[in-house]
């Protein structure tokens, strides 16, 4: 992490100038406490310094700390609801209705953004700095909302142009049509918030304040170690691709020595994580993977345009509610009921898909790139959300 910045580990301290004479008399009261490198030293000596940077917690304490509360209360709120469910329900679950969507997305959102609450707390923030503040937050995330439905639509009906995909009947019609579509609208903007919440947000921030291209490499190999001990099947590969495409950018950012690396050295992070998490699902391929990566950088591409991860999050839950409920296509190798239109998968899996559905296609690749294009031509001219990132990497 960053050896200027808040990582978590002890860095080389630079030899500290002369403080000057004291003054006497009023001047001496009002004059202010010196800044910079003498302030810094007085306030973080000691073990105090290890713990403590100038941003606050260090990056390298405040993640484990965010992923062990994490884990903590979403293992006891979803033991809680699985007995509620199960002994005082009498409800069984196993299939991908709203309904399981939405208590799945609770048992999701709400442990993280306790464990932000209390981060928060810790590094005397507010919960909203985590790159959830900035211009025009309704604006971005309407955008978001049209972006990924556009996106979706765009990649569903190159599908069905090429013959990959076929239509069936509708499968909803009627009230049932509105009640079942915001159901899904719910349960999809749970996932936005919970899963954006944790990676655009929360790690995002900061990594971007406490990380550097060696501290990024690690976090990079340690995963990729461990997804080769750990995963035998075909769809890693779709992490390592990640991880290689980022490997050479950030290298020359870090010896460039790039203002605001390290928002692009996070990104490289999160959006391999982002992949990562996806490779549990079932009937997911490596493309699908990857695109879940790829997708994940265009979300931080979107924060650092636009200031604030509210685009991200429209984007994210309106891409799968077209995916799941409009068209009725399996979500990441999850197929859904209770959806409006009925969408099948034919000829090659390599285009259509397959039981991974649009996003296991190597069509998604191209509406990805054509997303990033369209957010720098919307987003990238004269935006005021650089500079403040640059100054937030430290």
């Amino acid at each position: 992490m960053n050896p200027q910045g808040d990582s978590g580990f002890p860095q080389t301290e630079t030899p500290l100038p002369e403080t000057p004479p004291a003054e006497s008399g009023p001047e001496a009261v009002l004059a202010p406490k010196p800044a910079g490198p003498i302030a810094d030293a007085e306030e973080y000596r000691g073990l105090r310094w290890i713990f403590i940077g100038s941003q606050g917690l260090r990056a390298g304490w405040s993640v484990p700390i965010f992923l062990f509360l994490t884990l903590l209360f979403m293992v006891a709120l979803g033991t809680a609801v699985t007995l509620f469910v199960h002994k005082v329900l009498h409800v069984k679950t196993g299939s991908f209705t709203p309904v399981s969507a939405i208590v799945q997305g609770l048992i999701e959102f709400l442990p993280i953004l306790g464990a932000g609450a209390l981060v928060a707390l810790f590094e005397h923030r507010r919960i909203l700095d985590y790159n959830l503040t900035g211009p025009r937050r309704l604006p971005h995330f309407l955008g978001g909302l049209a972006a990924g439905f556009a996106a979706v639509s765009a990649l569903v009906g190159a599908l069905a142009w090429g013959g990959w995909l076929h239509f069936g009947p509708v499968a909803l019609s009627g009230v049932q049509s509105f009640e079942f579509g915001a159901l899904w609208g719910a349960a999809f903007l749970l996932t936005g918030f919970s899963e954006e919440g944790s990676f655009r947000c929360y790690l995002q921030f900061t990594l971007t304040r406490g990380i550097n291209f060696w501290w990024a490499l690690g976090i990079i190999g340690a995963v990729c170690g461990g997804l080769a001990l750990t995963v035998k099947g075909g769809g890693a590969w779709g992490v390592y691709v990640a991880a290689l495409l980022g490997l050479l950018p950030c290298l020359l950012l870090h010896l460039k020595k790039v203002e605001g690396s390290g928002f692009w050295q996070a990104a490289w992070v999160t959006s391999t994580l982002f992949g990562l998490v996806h490779v549990s699902n079932n009937g997911e391929n490596w493309i699908g993977i990857f695109a879940a990566a790829a997708v994940g950088f265009v979300f931080c591409v979107s924060v650092r345009l636009t200031g604030s991860a509210w685009w991200a999050i429209g984007c994210h839950a309106a891409w799968d509610w077209a995916e799941t409920y409009f068209y009725g296509t399996a979500d990441s190798g999850v197929p859904a009921k209770d959806h409006y239109l009925t969408a099948i998968p034919a000829g090659n899996p390599l285009w259509s898909g397959g039981t991974d559905g649009p996003e296991g296609s190597l069509l998604v690749l191209g509406v990805i790139l054509l997303m990033l294009v369209a957010l720098l031509l919307i987003y990238g001219r004269g935006n005021s959300a650089a500079p403040a990132l640059e100054r937030a990497s430290g």
